[in-house]
């Protein structure tokens, strides 16, 4: 399966051309930015699609990260997702940030629980808590920082997304400290490539997760459609 996969949720620009079936990436390229993600993407998935020497109707899959995240950021990647994905008649699949910063360490250290956190600003943050092995213990939300720091009783945990060091910095000191932290701004592209190839399109539509409401409403629907691939 070939899997163009694309990231603006957070602080990057972000593209990449999964093979599944070498296990191998064939093209990347990231871009550390907080503003800008309109701009630079287009041109940014030109030169990965070009890198791969792949044409986008040899695409089996785009995926996208879906948020939660910056609100302008998330919907640039979320209406080229499914812009090049309706042109090209292929499917298109949203992964959360949350998991795609957790999906890395799944399995790495199944005694420590995994916190995704983003920064949410006014002291909140959003969260997920997983086990070691991937298990749920607290679903995605938003919530102040004081809640995420709650997770505490789960075990050392292993911190990772852009407010990784702001949940360490605030750890309850009569609590096990954090086993690692991670602060990167915006997960790694490779492993959104990787989900992406790993969920399905019914289950995982490509649609804005913000997990609370933007301070602009949107159009009701500005987003093109994808087409799904007509059954053989």
């Amino acid at each position: 399966m070939l899997i163009l996969a694309i990231d603006t949720a957070l602080d990057a620009c972000a593209a990449a051309v999964l093979d599944t079936d070498t296990t191998k990436i064939i093209a990347q390229e990231s871009l550390p930015m907080k503003r800008g993600h309109a701009e630079a993407l287009m041109p940014l998935i030109a030169r990965v699609m070009k890198a791969s020497t792949i044409a986008f109707t040899s695409l089996d899959r785009v995926a996208v990260t879906k948020g939660p995240g910056s609100f302008t950021g998330l919907r640039v990647g979320l209406s080229a997702a499914r812009g090049i994905a309706l042109a090209a008649g292929k499917p298109v699949v949203g992964l959360t940030t949350l998991t795609a910063y957790a999906a890395p360490f799944v399995g790495e250290n199944s005694e420590h629980p995994i916190i995704s956190a983003i920064d949410a600003r006014h002291d909140h943050v959003y969260f997920q808590v997983v086990s070691g092995d991937g298990g749920s213990l607290v679903k995605p939300k938003v919530a102040p920082i004081s809640e995420a720091l709650d997770a505490s009783r789960f075990g050392a945990p292993h911190l990772v997304g852009n407010a990784a060091k702001i949940l360490a910095d605030r750890w309850p000191s009569d609590a096990p400290p954090p086993f690692r932290i991670d602060a990167q701004p915006a997960p790694d592209i490779t492993w959104v490539a990787w989900l992406g190839a790993a969920v399905s399109p019914e289950m995982s539509p490509a649609s804005p997760y913000y997990l609370r409401a933007p301070d602009a409403k949107p159009p009701k629907d500005p987003l093109p459609q994808a087409s799904q691939p007509a059954s053989s």
